[in-house]
């Protein structure tokens, strides 16, 4: 019976967000599976592009002559069952195409050009092999291998005979070593020992050691040459005596090579106790529940975590956590494998291409059981998975800024339904979403409100920058957290500052016009950097030379103006010149693995005071941290953003529970502008809770979530006119389909209008329910495609972090 294969193919435009039927040829019947990759003719001209097997049926929907599949590029299931659903489910949650959802699920060594190939790992009929392999052990797998060859790889694949392995450039080759094995039998070798002279000693010693590997794993030849008595000239002896083969074996790259020191389960609090009973109750019973674990900053949510983790395993399934941020994962996955060893894999961006692939893999072939990683590692292969954790889940970073535009909580929960288990979401200061949730009865709430040392929370002082610049007007330090950090310092304790600004500062200004230099591509000023001495841009890149006198008057009255951690290290070593600083921020930590070493240096006491952005702020944990400085509480408080005061209560929360975490009391100084504004004085109070009633009323009042759900459409264009047009347009054609209850705001420019040499519009719908909406939104971004020949870029981001 004939197949046919619905393939949804490599075209990311609108047009071609469905599956095409292709005609399964006879030579791969019954061979082809959903979820394998294959090439396939496209278009008038027939052009080879890349597609996904959806699923295979026996009747097509084209009444015409189909085109037949023209090679498989994978002999398994790139995506099995589980993803290849998630991804339809994604497509239409995020209004973004199906093929991009996918391609986002893979590692990008599998999305890049590359080449593969074939390599037999277990011993086949040797004239199979020699047909196939041309007597080798591997051949190049690619496109233009004849049908039937395809046919007998696939079943010696089912048969763990052999497999295919990736290459991308070389920067993504899987990693080989050299072996050793023997290449003859133990009778053989006895055999070879008769024919040599009694004084060759070596040789004899030698071909005993060869007997003592008969049946066992080839060891590595660089830990021969260590361990053994014999040299490469030896082992060169005994292959040219046809004795021993040299084999490359495939190893791992381990982005964590140091050993971790074990840990052991720690004794649990009530609270904690509670927490994981539940959990675990959860999991048992395979129910989908999600856990909000609302826990003070160093109430012990981690430990929860771990010993959650502990009790799936032991149920033989599998354990998926999230974290926010890279500069987190360095001491989380020491903690998680601390626990749980070589059954941990990771996933980040801050490995190397390399390394994202071999941990990907040793995920599919359920080498690892628990799977740790930020954002991406959401769509990590697992299966039977019986808890997903996510840590710090207020975090803004689990929210995908480019399509697909998806929120990592969204997709866990979809995988926790799919695989019948619980979700914990972990943070010392929930998203008012997650909490109202709870509230609810949506999310289980389990509280954590004790901290696991007994130490109380650490008393917060505010410090009224107005009263203090009148003092010493140029200085970004107030003479209290001045004279704290140095009482410090005397004690041998140390200090965390944070800054929420990054460079040396945020813009220069002529004082006799007032002339900013601004970016020539994008409407906002250049940031000052002291390091390569020059202007950025932080949004297009664009970088210029400082200038010595100001462009539009000729004055030389141009000065820097506002405040980056550059320039406050330099104040802080002339105010302080014995403290030995770290400073950790975007700048500083753009090399791979520099997060962890600028972690280690400050857990090793090499630096008394660690300054830093946001980065700093979060799942630190450092026991002779006994001083943490605000220098700027008011940074998020002025963004034209309805979040900006859940973000600036978040983050000083946050930063404060860094200090005071083992045996010894601390202290939090926070400088403001503004320190009457209720984020800040609910955030001394280390009040959560009377936060959260308090920014509800004021959402409730404004229309915002959680009390409402929202859509952002943004549409850009390189003349403003016409951006304008079109998105005036669009919100004609929107108008219609909504009810009297939705709240539509603009068209307006966008708060940065114009990024790159591109305009921005946007129009924010509000709304609660709106059953019309999501078939509208769709046929609008599918009948705008044709818009994207003529300049137009237009996105659809469901429920946005912010409209700015």
């Amino acid at each position: 019976m004939p197949q046919i294969a619905k393939v949804i193919v490599d075209v990311p435009t609108m047009q071609t967000n469905r599956p095409y039927d292709y005609q399964v040829p006879d030579t791969l019947l019954d061979h082809i599976q959903p979820g394998m990759r294959v090439a396939v003719p496209f278009g008038k001209g027939d052009r080879l592009i890349q597609g996904f097997i959806l699923t295979i049926q026996d009747q097509a929907n084209f009444e015409g002559q189909l085109k037949p599949i023209t090679a498989v590029i994978d002999l398994q299931p790139a995506v099995n069952s589980e993803l290849l659903q998630l991804s339809s489910w994604l497509a239409e949650r995020t209004y973004a195409f199906q093929i991009t959802c996918l391609q986002t699920m893979l590692p990008s060594v599998m999305r890049a050009k590359y080449s593969k190939t074939a390599q037999l790992v277990d011993e086949i009929d040797p004239a199979l092999q020699a047909s196939l392999f041309n007597g080798n052990d591997e051949l190049t797998f690619d496109q233009s291998l004849a049908p039937d060859k395809l046919k007998q790889l696939m079943h010696l694949q089912r048969q763990g005979k052999l497999e295919v392995v990736y290459h991308v450039d070389d920067r993504a080759r899987v990693k080989q070593l050299t072996a050793i094995e023997p290449a003859l039998s133990f009778e053989q070798l006895e055999e070879a020992r008769t024919g040599l002279r009694k004084s060759a000693q070596k040789q004899q010693q030698l071909i005993s050691y060869l007997q003592s590997l008969i049946g066992q794993p080839n060891p590595l030849l660089k830990d021969v040459l260590a361990t053994t008595i014999f040299t490469r000239e030896n082992i060169k002896t005994g292959a040219d005596k046809g004795w021993l083969r040299q084999v490359k074996v495939e190893a791992y790259r381990n982005p964590y090579p140091k050993t971790v020191t074990t840990t052991q389960k720690m004794a649990l609090t009530d609270e904690q106790k509670r927490a994981v009973d539940a959990v675990v109750t959860a999991t048992q019973n395979q129910s989908d529940r999600v856990f909000l674990v609302e826990g003070i900053t160093g109430s012990g949510k981690t430990e929860v975590y771990l010993q959650t983790i502990d009790a799936v395993l032991q149920q033989a399934k599998t354990a998926l956590m999230l974290v926010p941020e890279i500069a987190l994962t360095p001491q989380m996955v020491k903690r998680v494998k601390g626990r749980f060893g070589d059954q941990v894999a990771v996933l980040h961006s801050g490995l190397s291409e390399g390394e994202k692939y071999d941990e990907w893999r040793r995920i599919e072939r359920k080498e690892a059981s628990v799977v740790v990683g930020a954002r991406s590692a959401v769509f990590a292969p697992l299966e039977n998975i019986g808890v997903i954790i996510m840590d710090e889940e207020h975090e803004a970073s689990y929210k995908q800024d480019e399509s697909p535009r998806y929120h990592a909580r969204d997709v866990a929960i979809w995988r926790s339904q799919y695989h019948h288990c619980p979700v914990i979401l972990g943070s010392a200061t929930p998203s008012l979403e997650s909490r109202a949730r709870a509230q609810k009865g949506v999310y289980q709430l389990l509280r954590l409100t004790q901290r696991i040392n007994q130490q109380p929370l650490p008393a917060v002082e505010l410090v009224d920058m107005r009263v203090a610049m009148k003092q010493q007007a140029s200085s970004n330090f107030s003479p209290a957290l001045l004279d704290a950090l140095k009482d410090r310092l005397q004690k041998g304790e140390q200090s965390v500052l944070l800054l929420n600004r990054r460079g040396f500062s945020s813009f220069i200004m002529c004082r006799d016009c007032g002339f900013v230099l601004q970016c020539p591509n994008c409407d906002i000023s250049l940031t000052l950097h002291m390091d390569t001495h020059s202007m950025k841009c932080h949004y297009c890149g664009h970088e210029e030379a400082i200038p010595r006198t100001c462009p539009n008057c000729q004055s030389r009255q141009i000065r820097y103006f506002g405040t980056g951690t550059q320039k406050v290290e330099a104040e802080l070593q002339e105010l302080i010149p014995t403290a030995r600083i770290l400073r950790m921020d975007v700048d500083t930590t753009r090399k791979k693995g520099a997060h962890a070493k600028l972690l280690k240096r400050f857990g090793d006491h090499d630096a008394d005071i660690l300054l830093g952005t946001q980065m700093i702020a979060k799942g630190l944990d450092f026991p002779d941290v006994t001083l943490v400085g605000v220098i700027n509480a008011d940074t998020a408080l002025g963004l034209p953003d309805f979040r900006a005061s859940e973000r600036t209560f978040q983050l000083l929360t946050q930063v404060s529970g860094r200090a005071g975490r083992a045996d010894k009391t601390g202290a939090v100084i926070v400088q403001s502008f503004n320190p009457e504004n209720y984020a800040i004085q609910f955030a001394k109070q280390h009040d959560y809770e009377g936060f959260y009633q308090y920014e509800m009323a004021v959402r409730h009042r404004g229309g915002y979530p959680p009390y409402y759900f929202t859509v952002q459409l943004t549409i850009s264009h390189p003349e403003e006119a016409l951006a304008a047009k079109k998105s005036f347009q669009i919100a004609r054609q929107l108008r219609p389909v909504l009810s009297d209850q939705a709240i539509v705001l603009g068209p307006t420019p966008k708060s940065i209008a114009r990024i790159n040499n591109r305009y921005f519009y946007q129009i924010v719908i509000k709304y609660k329910q709106e059953p019309q909406l999501q078939a509208k939104l769709a046929e609008i971004l599918e009948t705008t495609q044709i818009d994207t020949r003529h300049g137009f870029k237009i996105g659809l981001d469901n429920e946005p972090l912010q409209f700015t």
